[in-house]
């Protein structure tokens, strides 16, 4: 049976805040850890721009 979670959209909607970041629509990073660094800076951006 579905049931629809309270605060699913909070994770949907942190993820369409990141498709706006252009450094992350395309992968070109060579390395995993520094493409893991850019959704984590981009992340970062994100939380400093709202508060």
């Amino acid at each position: 049976r579905f049931e629809v979670m309270p605060q699913c959209w909070v994770v949907e909607r942190s993820f369409s805040w990141l498709e706006n970041c252009r450094r992350l629509w395309k992968n070109c990073e060579r390395q995993l850890t520094t493409s893991l660094q850019m959704v984590v800076l981009a992340f970062l951006a994100l939380l400093l721009k709202r508060f």
